[in-house]
């Protein structure tokens, strides 16, 4: 074999089947849980590919379905879908080549997330099951947003947690047992991306807003926006703009920490103990304490 060759692995005997013929496959930064790869293709064409040997079959799968679900409501950039495969599993998404953010970036984003929301979803829930990382995420609909959050979102992250919280588990109990009085507005299910933080907003070749990486579901708004002031301080610009197109509604303020919980929850279960006292400050404030 010519040493220039590139090894056949099952992945990369995968990726040929999938895209045609490889030039090179040279690694790139993926986030915490996945590998990801740039790969050159024969006609000089690269393509972002990410895989985990570890991940449930349909992982890449999902994610696909989840970033077409997107796509078709949103005015924001998501990465076109190439391949998805379960053996080896693997993503291959369009190549987007970043660049600094533009000046219009905050205001982009924010109308682009609120018109994402406006679109709305089929109901409180998702039509399959999702993945947050290596968790999956239970979607069946349930007949209201703080019913659907208690169950499907809160119940689950505190027994995935609970090993690691203490006496602090208690605190999250009554917050899930009293989700109904804390969740005192009404809004129709929103389409949201999921699991929205800094990192899985990146900026295109034009400095435009890209979403990636999603969880998808229908949902309360304000957990896409919890969770990005929670591990990405938005602008000021950024909430300006969506106002402008998908006023928050009144007492917005008083149930961020509602929201924020579920992601600090989350991280506890994956990284440890460090997020503990953020779980307690986060269920103290949304009991009101």
């Amino acid at each position: 074999m010519p040493k220039s060759a590139l090894p056949v692995t099952p992945l990369h005997a995968a990726l040929t089947r999938a895209l045609g013929p490889i030039r090179a496959l040279a690694s790139v930064s993926g986030g915490d849980i996945n590998e990801a790869f740039a790969v050159t293709l024969s006609d000089g064409s690269r393509v972002f590919v990410k895989t985990r040997a570890d991940a449930p079959p349909d992982t890449f799968a999902v994610e696909a379905r989840s970033l077409d679900f997107l796509r078709e409501a949103s005015v924001l950039r998501i990465p076109r879908v190439l391949a998805a495969c379960e053996d080896p599993p693997f993503l291959a998404l369009e190549w987007i080549r970043s660049a600094p953010r533009s000046p219009r970036f905050d205001t982009l984003l924010g109308e682009g997330l609120a018109a994402l929301h406006a679109h709305g979803a089929p109901a409180f829930g998702h039509h399959e099951d999702t993945y947050l990382g290596p968790y999956l995420l239970p979607n069946a609909a349930r007949p209201d947003w703080a019913t659907f959050y208690a169950e499907q979102r809160l119940a689950p992250a505190l027994e995935r947690a609970s090993p690691r919280l203490g006496g602090v588990r208690d605190k999250v109990e009554q917050v899930i047992a009293s989700t109904s009085g804390l969740v005192s507005v009404a809004e129709p299910p929103a389409r949201l991306h999921g699991d929205l933080w800094s990192g899985n907003v990146m900026s295109d070749e034009h400095g435009a807003p890209v979403l990636i990486d999603p969880a998808v579901y229908g949902g309360h708004r304000e957990m896409d926006l919890a969770m990005l002031a929670l591990f990405g301080s938005p602008s000021a610009r950024f909430f300006g703009a969506y106002d402008a197109v998908y006023p928050r509604s009144p007492g917005h303020e008083a149930r961020v920490a509602l929201h924020q919980l579920l992601p600090l929850l989350v991280h506890v279960g994956l990284f440890g103990g460090g997020y503990v006292r953020a779980v307690e400050e986060a269920a103290d404030r949304a009991l009101g304490r």
